[in-house]
């Protein structure tokens, strides 16, 4: 291990901070909100820490811990990052706190909501961090529960069905890696990714294991057909697990496919490209007319999500069309950097329009988009920034929703460029449905007596709208920080997908 664990530490500092809260919580419930604060700070800071002593001239993995956990299977707990992991990590240390900021006037057992909260951000931060693939999965896994609770407790009327089937349709997926990760193991006696990554396989045994691992990632990403537990979830949750799902969460998927899927199956990936960038193309032109029907802005927004996560999995496939087609290995490099970029922007995108959704129900109790009109009138400095994030949303340039959408259309045409014209078509219709609601909601007269007794912005409202503001704008304003973060190991990417794992 090293002197300093600083990736144990991210993982395990919300966690005990999370079971002080639940011990003192109905004891000392003054203490509650700053503990928790306090806790999601120093993960943030410790996140920084680790940005600070990174080195991005390197794909090897950083900042490596790595100790026995089940001796008689080879089973280690063994923790790292590279550029892949790193800006998921951070994403997920800046959410964590504002999530806390955004629950503080939770009223019902505070203690235990937040506290729910601070172990997802654990086990989140060990899952992007596992270099065994047994780890990973324990991870993968277990963020099942917190997440379960936080809808299942807290959430609007229909959140026992919204729960019911998060839970099943993830679960029902991850068994299936589960499956995988145990078959190679008994070929290769290792659950090390890194030796996973170098572990030969026969094409029909790749195919299986790709289609094991689409199943488990197509679930969280989500792809379409299997999306319909997300806009449930999104609308019966509470507006902080909104956040985290939509923010964090849904990176899981796209997460999984660059560090198990495309090193440790490329044959496969190669073989099957078709059918991941037609999945891709349909979420994003279809899902994209189906959140213009929506009339609720939770819907609309978790709609929008599913289409614009289709960015991440056609930015990564594209490289195997790509290469096959022109054998640029540059052009496969920008499918997956604008992929990965996606997937960040997306975080900061969607967490703040969730929280925007928030900022208006706990004014007014209602999320139909008919309930609002005239709110710039009431809430002007709420609505620059409510607006600016959907014009985010909707792939505005100098924001960060431009750059990953202009790179995977970039590279789009360079695979086929009917594969970029289909994409292209969600800056048509993001604009639709984001002008749609933000005409709906902000302007012309007030709509009733609820929308004309609103109040701006409060001091902890105005933390949260402008941090994540910040992060829209610098993102895409000057990407370079992030690309280059993420650049040496995407090379490594491109070096894995590019040579075959086939025996001999």
């Amino acid at each position: 291990m090293t002197e300093w664990p600083l990736l144990s530490l991210l993982v395990w500092l919300p966690i005990a901070g999370a079971v002080a809260l639940v011990a003192l919580g109905e004891r000392q419930p003054a203490l509650v909100r700053p503990l928790a604060l306090m806790s999601t700070l120093l993960a943030l800071v410790l996140s920084l820490v680790l940005w600070a002593g990174f080195d991005a001239g390197t794909a090897a993995m950083q900042f490596e811990e790595r100790v026995v956990w089940i001796a008689a299977f080879d089973v280690h707990y063994h923790l790292g990052i590279d550029g892949l992991s790193l800006p998921l990590i951070l994403l997920t240390a800046l959410i964590g706190v504002l999530v806390v900021i955004g629950g503080w006037t939770i009223s019902d057992r505070p203690h235990l909501y937040l506290a729910a909260f601070l172990v997802l951000q654990g086990l989140m931060t060990g899952m992007f961090a596992a270099l065994d693939a047994l780890l990973f999965y324990v991870f993968f896994e277990a963020m099942l529960v917190p997440m379960f609770l936080i809808i299942g407790i807290w959430g609007g009327p229909n959140r026992i069905y919204a729960t019911i089937k998060f839970f099943l349709f993830t679960f029902f997926g991850s068994v299936f890696m589960l499956i995988a990760l145990i078959w190679m193991y008994l070929q290769g006696s290792s659950f090390a990714i890194l030796d996973l990554h170098q572990l030969p396989l026969a094409l029909p045994a790749q195919i299986w294991i790709f289609l094991a691992f689409l199943i488990a990632f197509a679930v969280k990403v989500p792809m379409w057909p299997v999306h319909t537990w997300l806009p449930d979830a999104h609308v019966e949750a509470p507006t902080g697990g909104s956040v985290v799902l939509a923010a964090i969460m849904l990176k899981i998927g796209g997460y999984g496919l660059v560090r198990l899927a495309l090193p440790i199956v490329p044959d496969a990936a190669a073989a099957l490209d078709w059918l991941v960038i037609g999945l891709s193309l349909v979420a994003i032109a279809y899902i994209g007319f189906v959140a213009l029907a929506q009339s609720d802005m939770k819907k609309l927004i978790a709609y929008s999500s599913i289409s614009h996560m289709g960015f991440v999995t056609l930015g990564l496939f594209l490289a195997f069309a790509i290469l096959r087609n022109t054998g640029e290995v540059t052009g496969a490099g920008l499918g997956i950097s604008g992929a990965m970029v996606q997937m960040i922007s997306h975080g900061f995108i969607s967490g703040a329009m969730f929280l925007a959704v928030g900022v208006l129900y706990d004014r007014v109790h209602s999320r139909e988009i008919a309930d609002y009109g005239g709110v710039a009138n009431t809430m002007p400095w709420f609505a620059v920034f409510a607006v600016l994030f959907f014009m985010a949303n909707s792939g505005l340039p100098g924001t960060s929703g431009f750059v990953g959408e202009f790179m995977v259309i970039l590279a789009a045409f360079h695979a086929n460029p009917w594969f970029a014209f289909v994409a292209g078509t969600t800056l048509l219709l993001g604009a639709a449905y984001s002008l749609w609601l933000v005409k709906r909601v902000f302007y012309g007269e007030v709509a009733n007596s609820a929308v004309a007794g609103l109040k701006d912005l409060t001091r902890r409202e105005w933390i949260m709208m402008v941090s994540l503001a910040l992060m829209v704008l610098a993102v895409g304003v000057w990407p370079w920080p992030l690309i280059h973060m993420m650049e040496a190991s995407i090379q490594n990417l491109v070096e894995h997908i590019v040579t075959s794992k086939l025996p001999g």
